[in-house]
């Protein structure tokens, strides 16, 4: 397939579709991933505390497909937020995984209230001069968080990644993120999909378009300049994921979604300003 590109920060290129893993484990896991990497997705997204970076790393090794060709990203949990823990945290995913380096990590949610997010910000920047990691950012960080780390680092996150769909379309997170040169990657890209899916305007514009409303939501997220990561082991949906470089929605419609977003839109009520996770 033909590939379009986002460009980092730090120049590196990253394709504007990627493939989500949470909860694919196991044999089956390891078989949806190889899938996806032969339906075409070049960049793989897991997490230490997703527990199936073993399956990650069999479903690459499977695929055939060389390890050069491929972006794998982890991400850190916060019960290693402190600097020695998580390069050792961050060795154990790729012994798990069975690679040499990740592509791309993150910190995975802020966790104010501890408030280490900073050491384990530093914990990256180490770990990415170790050779550990080619590109470092962050998930579900706040521009007081994001302002933070780098009045204290110098170093700006070149990917934030966030909760991001049609009934919370993160209006103000995007335009910080923008302004700082921080591609913004979605997160449960299509929400909870199974009521989402039917939402009476999505379904009647998804078939102006000639395509199902999963594709539609994908579409509008990448005309929104994000990167979405939607996730699923069917390998005709993996291939319909993909298949959103073929039409444009209209300025108009593009308001249309937007303005479904809902102050209460998340999907499991986790404001990282609150939401902690180790």
């Amino acid at each position: 397939m033909e590939y379009e590109y986002y460009t980092l920060s730090n120049g590196m290129q990253v394709p504007k579709i990627g493939f989500g893993t949470y909860l694919l484990k196991g044999f089956e896991g390891a078989m949806a991933i190889t899938s996806a990497i032969h339906k075409g997705y070049r960049l793989i997204d897991t997490a230490y505390n997703y527990e199936n970076e073993g399956a990650v790393g069999r479903g690459i090794e499977n695929s055939n497909v060389r390890r050069s060709d491929l972006l794998v990203t982890s991400k850190l949990p916060g019960r290693y937020y402190d600097r020695k823990s998580a390069v050792d945290a961050i060795q154990e995913s790729l012994y798990r995984a069975n690679l040499d380096y990740f592509d791309i990590y993150l910190l995975h949610w802020p966790n104010p209230k501890e408030g280490n997010y900073v050491e384990a910000w530093q914990a990256l920047i180490d770990a990415q001069q170790y050779g550990l990691i080619r590109t470092i950012g962050v998930c579900n960080f706040l521009p007081d968080y994001l302002d933070k780390l780098v009045d204290e680092t110098g170093v700006m996150p070149a990917i934030n990644q966030i909760e991001l769909h049609p009934y919370f379309n993160q209006a103000d997170m995007r335009h910080y993120d923008d302004e700082h040169g921080i591609l913004t990657e979605d997160w449960s890209p299509l929400g909870r999909a199974s009521e989402m899916l039917k939402n009476p305007v999505l379904v009647d514009m998804a078939a102006k378009y000639h395509k199902n409303v999963g594709q539609l939501i994908l579409r509008w997220e990448i005309q929104l300049g994000t990167l979405p990561i939607p996730k699923s082991a069917n390998p005709g949906r993996q291939s319909g994921n993909l298949d959103v470089f073929d039409f444009e929605i209209t300025p108009e419609d593009m308001k249309t979604i937007a303005s479904l977003t809902k102050p209460d839109g998340r999907t499991h009520n986790q404001d990282p300003a609150t939401y902690e996770e180790f």
